[in-house]
């Protein structure tokens, strides 16, 4: 029916509205009605091409990896500073839609944990609430594969504090032995100023984190071991979230042609997740300016 209304718009002057309404079997009530609307719906028009032209770059910005979700919350705080109003999250979903625009999808993650049932397993301390009332009450680790050229891995483990799901512990290496996990630990401690007594650390039955030494490890700094009743990914499902964004995110998921440009967009991977990229679970605010906003900011450190 617009294609008709726009016809007889066009083409009214030399065969009259009347007419054409009658052949076109329109109702020339509903053609007035829809031109009476016509200066609105062009200003929406120019309205939704100029905000369209705001998310693509902001999803450039993001590399292509933020959805609607994150797209609309960047708007929203570019509105807030130049004092215009919100935008609707569905209006910016159905323009991304419409342009062909979207955030990355993730892929299946390939299982890297391998149980030991020779070592006592520590208690669920957390079952499965994924949340802290403030930072240094719960980490969650785990570690992911990155594949390097045709047939070489590298692995990536990470320490997440649950308050603000920030990264606070990191390592990579060729090998998957006690070293990964522990050096990640050792990294948290650091960041954290060593003032970690107490932290619960949460993390799968993989043998690297049933270890002794990484026991002792934990024993070392006065942090309290978890491990997942069942061993499977809803009990440590924070820390599968991080490395389902971190694959969707960046080239990890599709691989690496050596290990030094692994490591370094991993590092500039991180540095932007830690301080700019939006967290749903923290009110789309980055870890560092959600610890910054609950009066965290002694804890704020280098990246």
């Amino acid at each position: 029916m617009t294609s008709r209304f726009r016809f007889i718009s066009t083409h009214h002057k030399p065969y009259g509205i009347k007419r054409l309404c009658r052949v076109l079997q329109v109702n020339r009530a509903s053609y007035y009605a829809w031109k009476a609307g016509e200066t609105a719906r062009e200003a929406r028009a120019t309205a939704d091409a100029q905000l369209t032209e705001e998310i693509r770059e902001i999803h450039q910005v993001s590399k292509r990896a933020y959805g609607a979700p994150r797209v609309t919350a960047d708007l929203g705080a570019r509105r807030e500073a130049a004092g215009r109003g919100p935008v609707n999250r569905k209006r910016v979903a159905r323009l991304m839609r419409e342009a062909g625009i979207e955030g990355r999808h993730q892929r299946r993650r390939k299982r890297t944990t391998v149980p030991d049932p020779k070592a006592p397993p520590a208690p669920d301390l957390v079952e499965r609430d994924f949340t802290a009332p403030a930072t240094n009450i719960k980490w969650v680790g785990d570690f992911t594969y990155i594949r390097i050229g045709a047939d070489q891995w590298l692995y990536f483990a990470t320490v997440i504090d649950l308050f603000s799901r920030r990264l606070v512990g990191w390592s990579m290496a060729e090998h998957m032995r006690d070293d990964l996990v522990i050096d990640a630990l050792r990294d948290a401690v650091c960041r954290r100023g060593g003032r970690v007594r107490g932290v619960i650390f949460h993390s799968d039955r993989g043998s690297q984190y049933a270890s002794t030494d990484f026991a002792a490890e934990c024993a070392k700094h006065g942090i309290r071991r978890s491990m997942g009743k069942t061993g499977i990914s809803y009990d440590n499902a924070a820390a599968e979230s991080f490395f389902a964004g971190y694959k969707r995110e960046t080239s990890a998921g599709q691989g690496y042609p050596d290990v030094a440009t692994a490591r370094r967009e991993t590092f500039q991977w991180i540095a932007w997740y830690n301080n700019t990229r939006r967290h749903s679970t923290v009110g789309q605010l980055s870890p560092v300016d959600y610890e910054r906003r609950q009066g965290h900011a002694k804890l704020i450190l280098a990246i």
